[in-house]
This record gives C-alpha cells, sequence and structure tokens, in this order.
C-alpha cells in the first residue's frame, strides 16, 4: 500500500460481486474478451475463487485473469487453477529480501517467492513477473530480474516508473527508460531477439528473448514508448467507477448505471458510449505532473 493515509471504503460503497458478474457480462457482450481481477491486492477479498468461477461462465469472455503481489498465491494456487485461470502476472520489484521489505513495507520476499514457485508447479502460463525499476533503488538489480528469465519460463517486464497519486516519491530524476534497461540487459546477456506480436498475449509490452532462454523479457514503456493508439485497456476500480486511461482523472460512473436497474442490453449500450471517449494519445512529458491523483492500488494497474 502507499505510505500515505488512507481509509478503507465502507461495504455498500464498493461493488457487490452481483454487480461486477452484471458489469463483465454488459462488456462481453460489446466485444470485451478478457477480464484481468487485480487491486489493491484481489486475493484478500472474500471468496474471489467463487468469483472466479463465476466469470468463466459468461458467455463471450474467453480468458480470466489475476494480477497479484504473490504474498497468498501460494495459499491459493490449487484454488484459482480449478477455477480455470492460467494467466497470471506477479509484482516483484526486488529479489533481495531487505530492499524488497523497504520497497513493499512488509518483510514478505520468501513468502512471495513460494508463491512463483507454486506457481510454476501448478503450470499456470503465461506467468509474467512485473518488476517497476527505480533509479537508486532497484536499478542494480535489472540483471538479476532478468537473468531469471534463463532458468523459468516467465516473462520478466520491466515497467516504467510513473507518477501517479499524491506520491511524493516521484521524482523525474529516478526514472530509467526502457532503452537503458535493455541496453544494459543487452550489455549483459547477449542480443535480445523480438519475438513476433501474436506471441505477447495481447499487452502492451514490447517482448524478446535471449538466447537459451526458458522464459522471455518484456517491456512496457508508458512514457518513453507511448502506445496509446495500440491501448485496449480498460480499468474499473472497486468502488465502480471506469476509468478509460490509467493516467487521467476523467472516469465513468458505472456504480450508478449499475443500481438504476438497468438491463444488460441498456447497460452493454451505456459501456459502449463511455467506451467511445477514450482518449487518443498522452499530452504530456514525462518531467511533468500527471493529473492522475489516484494511487495505483485503488486504481487497479
Amino acid at each position: 500500500m502507499p505510505r500515505i493515509n488512507f481509509s478503507l471504503l465502507p461495504h455498500d460503497k464498493i461493488l457487490t460481486y452481483e454487480e461486477i458478474l452484471k458489469a463483465c457480462s454488459a462488456f462481453a457482450a460489446i466485444g470485451i474478451t478478457k477480464v484481468r481481477l487485480t487491486g489493491g491486492e484481489p486475493l484478500v477479498r472474500r471468496d474471489l475463487i467463487k468469483l472466479a468461477e463465476r466469470l468463466t461462465e459468461i458467455n463471450g469472455l474467453e480468458e480470466i485473469c489475476i494480477t497479484t503481489n504473490g504474498v497468498l498465491l501460494e495459499k491459493y494456487a490449487d484454488a484459482l487453477f480449478k477455477t480455470g485461470i492460467r494467466h497470471i502476472n506477479i509484482s516483484l520489484d526486488s529479489m533481495n529480501p531487505d530492499r524488497f521489505a523497504y520497497i513493499t513495507g512488509f518483510n514478505l520476499f520468501e513468502q512471495v517467492w513460494r508463491g512463483i514457485k507454486k506457481a510454476l508447479e501448478k503450470g499456470f502460463s503465461p506467468i509474467k513477473i512485473n518488476s517497476v525499476i527505480i533509479k537508486g533503488i532497484n536499478d542494480n538489480e535489472i540483471n538479476d530480474l532478468a537473468g531469471l528469465s534463463l532458468k523459468y519460463p516467465v516473462q520478466i517486464r520491466f515497467i516504467e516508473f510513473m507518477p501517479f497519486g499524491h506520491d511524493i516519491f516521484w521524482n523525474p530524476a529516478r526514472f530509467v527508460s526502457c532503452d537503458k534497461i535493455r541496453d544494459q540487459i543487452e550489455h549483459t546477456f547477449g542480443k535480445l531477439r523480438p519475438l513476433p506480436s501474436k506471441s505477447q498475449s495481447a499487452g502492451p509490452a514490447s517482448v524478446y528473448a535471449l538466447d537459451n532462454c526458458a522464459g522471455t523479457v518484456g517491456f512496457i514503456g508508458a512514457l518513453s514508448h507511448r502506445f496509446c493508439k495500440s491501448c485496449n485497456r480498460l480499468r474499473l476500480t472497486a468502488e465502480g467507477r471506469l476509468r478509460l486511461c490509467l493516467f487521467s482523472d476523467e472516469e465513468v460512473d458505472i456504480k450508478k448505471a449499475l443500481r438504476q436497474g438497468q438491463n444488460e442490453e441498456d447497460l452493454a449500450l451505456f459501456f459502449h458510449r463511455a467506451i467511445l471517449n477514450k482518449p487518443k494519445e498522452l499530452k504530456f512529458s514525462k518531467k511533468e505532473k500527471l493529473s492522475c491523483t489516484r494511487s495505483m492500488s485503488s486504481i487497479g494497474g
């Protein structure tokens, strides 16, 4: 969680599982085929496994995924696998237990690593490990993280540090571009081979592989290599706000529409009209402060 004071939302302020399912059914009706459960940390929510099971029953949804910090993954891996979920993203910004504790605020590296090992043993695929690189914090671990792709069948995804919320930790001087990360990896391990787009699991990452590797390496350059024109991401927050762009505070109140008793057809039309307003591009430089005042823990990564 961010190192700021925050208050938990009352239960009646967040979407119920029935409302989430109703929204996802309407989304599927307008052509959305992939849903990702994220957070915050999705595995702390009661009965999340039941929600995942019911999501897999919605006509039109082809893939249900999950993004987790890995703390509870060892506990829930079996149940998640039984629901049919196979695609899992795990946040891991350091392989050093002390640094992991500094970044996250909790000394739980070994627990997260056991969760990753359990996911590999169960056969989840693809498994993507998300690492945000910050100069002066973990930029000296780029090689260690990239090296995981040599041994394990995972995609190590390097994500540029982005300014979110009222986080005073953001500083342009801490920014490390994906180009610099890639250069360092190639300097150590050799040339990275680009993989065809069909191998990228429809995500925003540019994906590469090292010779004789078990996995892949991905780069998400949201600031240095903007991919707005190809972005197909929408985010539905816990309290029912549809966020059309990660970097914009403009949101659509989905909860209100859901609680007005609209049928699925009306909801689908409402969602379709909302999505037409998705921004076509970002208009800022990496040195500017964005309009995004929410933290990632409240948006959904």
